[in-house]
This record gives structure tokens, sequence and C-alpha cells, in this order.
């Protein structure tokens, strides 16, 4: 095995020019799914954001509603049918819905208003750095995320404005929570989430459950779907999953990371099967030699493959820094990328299938050499 690996690294890097566009080809690729999979794991845990962070266990939706922020409405008095149901400790109704956000300059700009009643702290903003969350229970006080400092024109605690011509107050800062569509998220009490989205007191976007200690879920689940009649009831993680396939796939955002995905996959493969194709036939002579002197055609497709995996495993290590790297840079960002230890393990396999796969076409030409052919030169 030693002499087949000593064979496969010499014969790969003899020619290092061949070699830097081979392994440019699969870092290309690597990159790309690397990059396409992070966008899309990134872009399924910001919008369900807010579910992730409510400590609801159940959610009770109106019928159709696609997501947390579908802008779909039920009666709160169901509030009251829900909390007399066996194992529920809470039931909180919860605002959102879009408004504007007016400067003093007159310049205006687009947010999405969350509002639930803070003594509940059923959801509530996350990751304060600055201010007070039971301000909040001020008339006109609002937390902001520190990132859209610049969208809403804002300076930090103290900074006003005015929304749907009410004038507010910033009275905490968090830090992080950011919008997959890029409209700023707003927090504020329920009393203020009415006024700012123009919800009337008897509605409400969904009612949020806790349930006791000890709770049988799924039965106070069908039990729910018994009494609360034209409105759904899931779980957090139903919730969660249909708020993910209704942004991923609904609006075709999955389908194009995907395919640029796949694009990365077919391009890479194609340029590492090119390089190796005309790395090995220039040592087609080499070959002829080896199989000449009695060499079996396993040993040579070895060789042939374990040129596949030098260029695999380099081309992988290159790319793992270049994809760390991006998250760093990321990480802040609007919609950071999120390489998780799954997806690693995952291009690991497809970067060897891949450059396996390409050493393959090597390996049909060379079985075609006759070895006769080394006496003829």
């Amino acid at each position: 095995m030693s002499l087949t690996f000593t064979l496969a690294s010499r014969n790969l890097f003899h020619d290092r020019l061949r070699l830097v566009a081979t392994l440019v080809g699969v870092v290309f690729s690597v990159v790309l799914v690397m990059i396409q999979m992070g966008l899309f794991l990134g872009f399924g845990r910001m919008v369900t954001t807010m579910i992730d962070h409510a400590s609801a266990d159940i959610w009770i939706v109106p019928r159709g509603a696609k997501c947390f922020e579908d802008p779909s409405m039920l009666d709160v008095k169901l509030r009251d049918k829900v909390a007399s149901i066996e194992g529920v400790a809470s039931a909180v109704p919860l605002i959102v819905g879009f408004s504007d956000w007016r400067l003093d300059n007159g310049e205006m700009t687009p947010i999405f208003i969350v509002g639930a009643d803070l003594r509940d702290q059923m959801l509530q903003p996350w990751n304060v750095v600055e201010g007070r969350v039971d301000a909040l229970s001020q008339g006109g006080a609002v937390a902001i995320d520190r990132s859209y400092f610049d969208r809403l024109g804002a300076a930090g605690l103290g900074s006003t404005a005015e929304i749907r011509g009410r004038r507010v107050k910033v009275v905490a800062l968090t830090d992080g929570i950011r919008s997959f569509t890029t409209t700023p998220y707003i927090f504020v009490d329920l009393k203020s989430a009415r006024l700012y989205t123009g919800t009337f007191p008897e509605r409400a976007s969904s009612i949020a459950v806790r349930l006791k200690p000890g709770a049988d879920r799924e039965e106070v689940i069908r039990a729910l779907r018994a009494q609360v009649g034209d409105v759904e009831v899931l779980s957090s993680a139903e919730f969660r999953s249909r708020s993910r396939s209704f942004w991923l796939f609904g609006t075709g955002a999955g389908a194009a990371l995907f395919a640029g995905a796949l694009l990365g996959v077919i391009v890479g493969t194609v340029i590492v099967a090119q390089t190796l194709y005309s790395s090995t036939k220039d040592h087609l002579s080499e070959f002829a030699t080896l199989r000449a002197m009695g060499s079996s055609n396993r040993y040579i497709y070895n060789v042939i493959i374990y040129q596949a995996l030098l260029n695999a495993v380099a081309g992988f290590v290159i790319a793992g820094a270049i994809g760390a790297a991006v998250v760093q840079l990321t990480a802040r960002s609007a919609l950071p990328i999120v390489i998780t230890p799954w997806l690693i393990v995952a291009l690991l396999v497809l970067t060897v299938t891949m450059c396996v796969a390409s050493g393959l076409g090597a390996i049909i030409r060379v079985i075609r050499i006759d070895p006769a052919t080394v006496f003829m030169r």
C-alpha cells in the first residue's frame, strides 16, 4: 500500500501546475456547495427564529396559516377555552404584523411588529445588551436590534420615531435578532402592538400555549382540537416545520439554493474529471510500462484512485478553511451562513465521491492500453 501511495503522490506532484488546476476545481465545487447549503441552513434557522425563542409548547393559529408572519387573525376569546383544558398552564395571545417607522425627517421604512403580554414571558426580546425588557410596558416603548440602526435612523437608547403616527422611544437594544426578509423586528407590549398594526381588540395573530409540568402534549393537542373549532392546533415542531417548508419551498428560495449547490457539484466534477483524465493520458506510457512489467490492473487502478483521494483530501482541507472564514465573515450579516457537523461530513463524502468518480474516466482509458506499446517506442 505504501508503494502504491508513493507512486500516486509522486505522479500527482510531478506536474504541479496541473495539480493546482485540479485543486482549484475541487475547491471551487466544495466551496460553492458549502456556501449554498450553508445559506439554506442559515435561512432555515432565521425563518423560525421567533418560534424557536418562544416558550410555547403548542401554537393555535388561524386555519391555513403558513408561518409565524402570516397576517391571518383568529378570535382572541379562544384563550378562555384553551386555558380551561386540562394540562394547559397558560395561553398567551400574540399580535404580529407589518407597520411603518417614520423618522423626524419624514423618511419611512417598513417594520414588523411583535407584541405579547410581557407578564407571561412567552415571547419577548432576547440577547438584550442595553436597556430593560420590562420598560416595554410603558406607553410608546419599543425594543430594536442594533444591527438595524442605519435602517431605523437610531443611535441607541432614547432614539425616537413614529409608528402609525404615534411617538415611540427605544428603551431596549438587542444583538443578533435579524429578520430573513430584512424587515426589522420591533418588540412592543400587546396593547401597543394592536395600535401599531391596527388590530381589533377581539382579534389576535395566534395563541401560544405553555403546558404544565408533566402534561401529555399529544393528549392536550387532541383535547384542544376537539374544543377550539375552526383553527389549527400545532406543536412547536409542527409549526416550525410548516414555516420552513413555506419559506424554503413555497417561495422557491430553497429550490434556488439547491440548484446552486447542484451546479457546483456538476462544474467541479467536470473540471476534476477532465484534469485527472488529462493527467492520466499524459502518463499512459508509464502505465503501459507498469502493465508490461507485470503489474496487475488492480495495482494500477489503486494508483489512480489514490491520486483522486489525495486531490479530495487536499481540496477539502482548503475548502474547509475558506468555509470557516466565510462563516465568520457572515456571522453578523443579514443572512449568516451556517455550517453544521453533519454538513461537513456530507461534504467530505461528496468530495471523495466526486474525485473517485472523476478517476473512473481515467481508469477506463488505462485499461484500454496495450502493454506492447511500450516496446514500440
